[in-house]
C-alpha cells in the first residue's frame, strides 16, 4: 500500500496496467478469448492470476512480460457470474459497443457491419494484454499462456493482434504518442504537468472517492467491484496515405505539410506541443518528459498557437474552461493506452499499399459514460462546444469528406475543406479488467 496525498491506493490489488505506463519501446500481443464451458473458464481465470502484475510494476517484468486480463459482459455472463451482480455493471458496459456504434459516431465504413470479426460479438468473453521490452520474452510469456488454456477443452483462442512502439514513440501519422497522462492520486506517479493537480483515484479505480467526492457507482458485491475499472478496446485503421495525400494537396511545401499537420494534431511530429512551439518544431523540447506536457490553453483562448479544434486540445482542453466554468474538464479525464499495429508505411510514399496498419487505442476509467463516451461523442465528433458545430475531430473524427478545419491566424483564419476520413474502426470492446482479490472470486464462483 501506499499513501499520497491522504489517499491510500490498494496497489497489490489493482492491476498495474490501469495506472502505470508501458515500457518504451515495446512489444506486444491482444488475445481474446471464449469461454464454451463455466468451469474452463473459471480454471482459466485461476491459472492466469498468477501472472498478472500489481502494484508498481518492475522495469523489467518478472514473469518476462506484464499481463493484463479483462472481461465483456457476455466474458462475465459465461464465467456464471450471477445476474443481481451482472446487473450492478454500468448499463453501456452491459449493452456492449457494438450497439452503441450510432451514438459513438461508428457509422459508415466503421459500423459494425465492416468490423473485423469476431471483434462486436457475443463470442468475445476474455481480453488478454501480453507487453514485454523484447520479442523473445513475449513469445516466452505467450506460450505459457498457451498452455493456460490449451489444456481446457472448454476455452478457444479466437482472435489475436500483435502490436508495438517504436524507440521514437511514433504512431502510423508519424506523431510520438502518449504524452500527457493524468497522474492519479495514491499511485506514487507525479504529475507530468505542473499546472495539474492528480486526478482523484475514483476516476480511474473502483471504490475510492472521485472528484465529485462521492464513490462512482460499483459492481456488486464489492468483492467484485472494488480496484476494478472499466477498459475500452478498439482497433482503429489509419488511412495513411490519404492523410499524406491531403496534406500535399494543401499545402505549398514539407515545411507548410509540417505545419499543417501540427495544426490538425495540437504537436510537432516529434511531441513538441503548439502552446510552447507555435512556429515551429523543436525536437529536445519533444523528447523531454519534464517539459512536453507543462502547459495550459487559458493564454490562448483563440487558438493562434494551437487551433481549438487541434485533435489534442478537443481530447483535452485542460484549463481552456475554467474561465466560465462552464465544463469541469477533470470529469472527463481518462487514462489513454494507444500502441501501433501493423507495418509502418515507409516515408515518401502517397499511395495505399493495402497493409491494415493503425492503433490500437486503450482506455482505462470508472466511468465509460462520462470519461470515454463523452469526450468521443461531445469533443471529438462535435465542435458545438468550441463554437463549430459542424467541425469534427480533423484526425480520429467521423469526417466523410465534406467537413473542415479552422485554423486561426492573423490577418485572415484559414479553414481546410472537405476533410475525408483518415481513421476507420475495425472493431471494439466494453471490459471490465477486476482487481486480483476479483478475480480469485471468480476462479472460485461455485454456482
Amino acid at each position: 500500500m501506499t499513501a499520497t496525498e491522504g489517499v491510500t491506493l490498494e496497489l497489490d490489488d489493482i492491476q498495474s496496467g490501469a495506472l502505470h505506463e508501458r515500457p518504451s519501446p515495446y512489444v506486444g500481443t491482444y488475445l481474446l478469448l471464449r469461454i464454451d464451458d463455466r468451469a474452463a473458464g473459471r480454471e482459466l481465470v485461476r491459472r492466469l492470476h498468477r501472472f498478472v502484475d500489481a502494484g508498481r510494476p518492475a522495469p523489467v517484468p518478472e514473469q518476462g512480460a506484464w499481463l493484463t486480463v479483462a472481461f465483456t459482459y457476455n466474458g462475465l455472463k459465461a464465467l456464471g457470474v450471477p445476474q443481481v451482480s451482472l446487473d450492478s455493471f454500468a448499463p453501456e458496459f452491459r449493452e456492449g459497443m457494438a450497439a452503441r456504434a450510432a451514438e459513438l459516431g461508428d457509422v459508415g465504413e466503421s459500423s459494425p457491419e465492416h468490423w473485423e470479426k469476431p471483434l462486436g460479438t457475443a463470442d468475445v468473453h476474455v481480453a488478454l494484454a501480453f507487453l514485454s521490452p523484447d520479442a523473445a520474452r513475449l513469445e516466452a510469456v505467450l506460450e505459457k499462456a498457451r498452455r493456460a488454456y490449451r489444456e481446457l477443452a472448454g476455452v478457444e483462442p479466437i482472435w489475436r493482434q500483435d502490436c508495438y512502439q517504436l524507440p521514437s514513440g511514433r504512431t502510423s501519422f508519424g506523431f510520438k504518442d502518449g504524452i500527457g497522462q493524468p497522474a492519479v492520486e495514491g499511485s506514487g506517479r507525479p504529475p507530468s504537468n505542473p499546472h495539474e493537480r492528480p486526478l482523484k483515484a475514483g476516476e480511474i479505480i473502483l471504490g475510492y472517492p472521485d472528484e465529485t467526492g462521492e464513490l462512482p457507482p460499483m459492481p456488486s458485491p464489492d468483492v467484485l467491484g472494488r480496484n476494478g475499472t472499466y477498459v475500452v478496446f478498439r482497433k482503429l485503421h489509419t488511412k495513411v496515405a490519404v492523410y499524406r495525400r491531403y496534406l500535399r494537396e494543401k499545402a505549398a511545401s514539407r515545411e507548410e505539410e509540417a505545419r499543417l499537420g501540427a495544426k490538425m494534431v495540437g504537436r510537432w511530429q516529434s511531441g513538441a506541443p503548439l502552446a510552447l512551439a507555435p512556429e515551429r518544431d523543436d525536437a529536445e523540447l519533444g523528447a523531454d518528459p519534464r517539459r512536453n506536457n507543462g502547459f495550459v490553453y487559458a493564454d490562448d483562448p483563440r487558438g493562434l498557437k494551437c487551433p481549438v479544434g487541434a485533435h489534442a486540445r478537443r481530447a483535452n482542453p485542460r484549463d481552456a474552461f475554467d474561465r466560465d466554468g462552464s465544463v469541469d474538464v477533470r470529469l472527463h479525464r481518462m487514462i489513454r493506452r494507444g500502441t501501433s499495429y501493423g507495418p509502418m508505411l515507409p516515408d515518401g510514399v502517397f499511395e495505399d499499399d493495402g497493409a491494415d496498419r493503425g492503433i490500437v487505442f486503450v482506455f482505462a476509467g470508472a466511468h465509460l459514460k462520462r470519461q470515454f463516451e463523452f469526450v468521443k461523442t461531445q469533443w471529438l465528433n462535435d465542435g458545438i462546444f468550441i463554437g463549430a458545430p459542424l467541425e469534427k475531430d480533423p484526425l480520429v473524427g467521423p469526417n466523410d469528406g465534406s467537413g473542415s478545419f479552422t485554423i486561426p491566424e492573423r490577418p485572415i483564419r484559414r479553414r481546410l475543406q472537405n476533410l475525408p476520413p483518415f481513421v476507420v474502426t475495425r472493431g471494439g470492446e466494453y471490459c471490465f479488467a477486476p482487481g486480483l482479490t476479483a478475480m480469485r472470486w471468480l476462479a472460485e464462483l461455485d454456482s
